[in-house]
């Protein structure tokens, strides 16, 4: 039957109030909205439709055939490989159309075409960023490259074919709410859309916080509070591992540390990525498996979006026949495995965008000074338009670092006066993106990941590896500069070659491991290496993940897929480990009230468990967090503009070697206060906030953290919300409010594949679809789907729904 109208209509009548009222969106014009022939309730599917079809394009070189099955997940089976390709770009733009225009639109700076005014300074930090210049270098590295553009060049075609078809009835849902309509795919936009993941998830850097906290604190000081390497560390590289001489060194300033911290820098940036992008992997080996081969698990951490970033898929032609997880945008098979072997990703988390401070000639900033010498500028205008309003020209000055994203005409949200700042980002310098996920479709064995995983530049990545031949290897791999002890840190100054980049890490010795004794292989964004590791790596990088993984890996030899589904899932608090004997060792229960008392009674009886019926969870959680402004607020208050926050594992590792470190002293007050004061307060400030949740019925965990999953333009009716789930920060399952595992999976490289995985989403972009959001609360509740590595003579198997045929005549 078809979806029920008065629902839907309902739907759309709380969509239109929220656009009305949001200051991201602007209202479609109501009649085109409700036209019967046209507007929303075109878009209601029927929950038995049928996804059957027969279609013919001449771009086809030969036959092929997509067999849906009954999660609506495509088994694409063609004959000539850029036929695959070609019905990739025909299924994502099918299914995902909406998603991937408003990602790439968002990525070239142009909201505010959409929503107004309001999605300026977006807009500006993104053109500001050179996010198109960057697209622009990547897509000629990567059209020079033949098989490369081949894959690009069906997809495309894929998706346009897909585009033309559409008519004003059949538009997605969020082109009529918004009042827009799609503009054709191209090559250049894949290209973009994979330098917005790059921005996504290559932006580890704080240089103006960490400039500011440089010049407000001692040398002391900051050095105790922005460590570069934590003590509790377990690096994805074991400790002790030896490291061979650098082939690269490079030359600190004799003046680095006097000349770059003149003054505090007031720039807040408009957009800022989710810190918490992230993930996990590991891998076994059959030494450490009940079934005797490898098992590799990952699980990406990204914000909890629908559309879904990813898109379930099987690509199968004679060269290669791969399965899991795609970016509408993209061809080939991101995450996933093939007939042979399973590959995952994690974040690198190395800082590759640096500030440089320019000094310009004069006010037309046609010259800046750089080497003794007034360097000619080269600008860039970039047209932004408006809804509503005229179109904004924006010159941006380009010099030999890059674009001067901050000025007297832009500086992010504040006000910072005359002074200049370029970037250089390594999403600048031409890559192929593309490459390694080809590559890695079409591997077989250890040397073709090899093969593959030198062709990844940026985003910096955590590869790992598992095989049918038993191997496993991980790789942190990247164009990383080689740079001195703190450079990149700070802002550094523009005037000369001295500060620049002088060359990268060869791949030769980029931290790798290859089958190690211990039968695993493991990351979660920590630190790749220990202090002995000969490069600088910056400071930025979580620790407890890591430590919980490699415990539960070295802790026994019997893993199957079920026992990895639990492990992905596990809500063990490592941190509260670390953490709850300092906080009880400081409480004095009988100075506190009967209510502050229980309070503290859970917390102590609590099995650190965060998971989603837990009470001691949401106490821990409400303590704790009154803890760090405590001890640094008084600090904090003082600075003239934002610094930086150390790491709140820093904060604890600082407190259990010395309970009266320095920092937990009020500056403000004329007493010495003691971390027993600190957390008696903390008690007492978050027993309100427990006592009004409690009131409220939501001082359970789960409901307490609230973990929904947000329609991409805000619009909360097409958006899952209150789902019941555990986890949070530095658990396992990393499921915070707006963030989490974005696809769960899990390979087992037996002789017939064993592969589970789930994504909070559906494989269906439309909200009126039943497949839109119908993975999410299995997800929520940790269930997994059987990915089913189907075989062509399998098309009668029950699990097969729908038949989708492409020809060329």
């Amino acid at each position: 039957m078809r979806v029920i109208p008065f629902l839907i209509c309902a739907l759309i009548t709380v969509a239109l109030v929220i656009v009305f009222n949001t200051k991201y969106l602007l209202p479609a014009p109501l009649a085109k909205l409700v036209a019967p022939q046209s507007g929303f309730w075109q878009n209601a599917d029927a929950t038995d439709k049928n996804y059957s079809e027969d279609l013919h394009f001449p771009a086809l070189k030969g036959k092929a055939t997509v067999y849906f099955d009954d999660r609506l997940v495509p088994h694409v089976f063609a004959a000539e490989e850029s036929d695959a390709y070609f019905i990739q770009g025909y299924l994502h733009a099918k299914f995902r159309l909406w998603q991937m225009d408003f990602q790439v639109r968002a990525a070239a700076g142009r909201l505010s075409e959409l929503v107004g005014e309001v999605a300026l300074d977006h807009d500006r930090e993104f053109r500001r960023l050179g996010m198109v210049y960057a697209a622009e270098q990547s897509l000629r590295q990567m059209e020079a490259d033949a098989i490369i553009k081949s894959s690009c060049d069906a997809y495309t075609a894929g998706a346009n074919a897909f585009i033309s078809s559409l008519t004003e009835a059949t538009l997605p849902l969020e082109y009529k709410l918004m009042g827009f309509k799609p503009e054709p795919w191209s090559n250049f936009k894949t290209a973009l859309f994979l330098k917005y993941m790059s921005y996504d998830l290559a932006s580890n850097e704080r240089d103006f916080e960490m400039t500011n906290a440089k010049l407000f604190f001692s040398k002391e000081d900051f050095d105790l509070l922005y460590p570069a390497i934590q003590d509790s560390l377990d690096p994805i590289i074991p400790k002790g591992t030896a490291f061979a001489a650098p082939g690269i060194t490079a030359q600190k300033p004799a003046d680095a540390d006097s000349l770059y911290f003149a003054s505090p820098i007031n720039i807040q940036k408009a957009n800022i990525p989710d810190p918490a992008n992230g993930s996990n992997n590991w891998a076994v080996s059959g030494s450490k498996t009940v079934s005797g081969a490898p098992i590799l698990c990952n699980d990406p951490h990204l914000g909890l979006n629908l559309p879904s970033l990813w898109y379930e898929m099987q690509l199968s032609t004679p060269q290669f026949n791969a399965y899991g997880a795609s970016f509408p945008g993209s061809p080939s098979v991101i995450i996933g495995f093939n007939d042979s072997v399973a590959f995952g990703f994690t974040n690198g988390g190395r800082d590759v965008r640096d500030y440089y401070e320019i000094k310009f000639k004069d006010e037309t900033r046609t010259s800046y000074w750089f080497n003794n010498e007034w360097k000619q500028t080269a600008f860039r205008f970039e047209q932004i338009r408006i809804s509503g309003k005229p179109d904004m020209i924006d010159t941006v000055a380009y010099t030999v670092f890059g674009p001067v994203m901050f000025d007297k005409n832009y500086s992010g949200k504040k006000n910072n006066g005359n002074r200049s700042f370029a970037v250089k980002w390594k999403a600048h310098d031409p890559s192929n993106e593309l490459l390694i996920f080809n590559k890695l479709n079409h591997a077989k064995n250890y040397a073709d990941y090899q093969d593959a995983v030198v062709n990844l530049h940026t985003p910096g990545q955590n590869v790992i590896f598992a095989s049918k031949s038993g191997d496993i290897a991980i790789r942190t791999q990247g164009e990383w500069p080689a740079k001195w002890k703190g450079q990149g840190d700070f802002v550094m100054p523009g005037g000369d070659s001295s500060y620049m980049w002088k060359g990268m890490i060869p791949d030769s010795e980029t931290p790798f491991q290859y089958n190690p004794e211990r039968g695993f292989v493991s990351s979660a964004n920590q630190r790749p290496v220990d202090s002995t590791y000969p490069y600088y790596l910056g400071r930025e990088y979580p620790t407890p993940r890591g430590v919980i993984i490699n415990r539960m890996l070295a802790d026994t030899n019997k893993f199957s897929p079920d026992r990895m589904k639990q492990m992905q899932t596990d809500n063990y608090n490592i941190f509260a480990e670390w953490a709850r004997p300092l906080l009880l060792r400081n409480i004095d229960a009988s100075a506190l009230s009967t209510q502050e008392q229980r309070y503290v009674e859970l917390l102590s009886k609590w099995d650190l468990r965060n998971d989603p019926s837990s009470v001691g969870a949401t106490v821990f959680v409400c303590i704790w967090k009154r803890l760090r402004p405590a001890i640094f607020d008084d600090e904090y208050a003082k600075a003239p503009q934002p610094i930086m926050q150390p790491y709140e594992s820093t904060m604890l590792e600082s407190l259990l070697r010395d309970s009266a470190w320095k920092f937990v002293d009020n500056i403000s007050t004329p007493q010495r206060e003691t971390l027993a004061e600190l957390c008696m307060l903390a008690v007492r400030e978050a027993a309100k906030e427990l006592s009004t949740a409690e009131q409220e019925g939501r001082l359970d965990w789960g409901k307490f953290k609230d973990t929904r999953v947000t329609h991409l333009a805000r619009l909360m009716p097409f958006s899952s919300l209150h789902l019941p789930i555990g986890g949070g920060d530095h658990i396992i399952n990393a499921a915070k409010e707006t963030h989490g595992p974005s696809w769960r999976m899990i390979v087992s490289l037996t002789q017939n594949t064993e592969a589970y995985g789930i994504y909070p989403g559906g494989q269906s972009g439309n909200p009126g679809s039943p497949f839109y959001n119908n993975f999410v609360n299995d997800w929520a509740l940790g269930k997994y789907y059987e990915l089913w590595m189907m075989k062509e003579e399998e098309a009668a198997d029950k699990r097969v729904k729908w038949k989708m045929t492409f020809a060329n005549n």
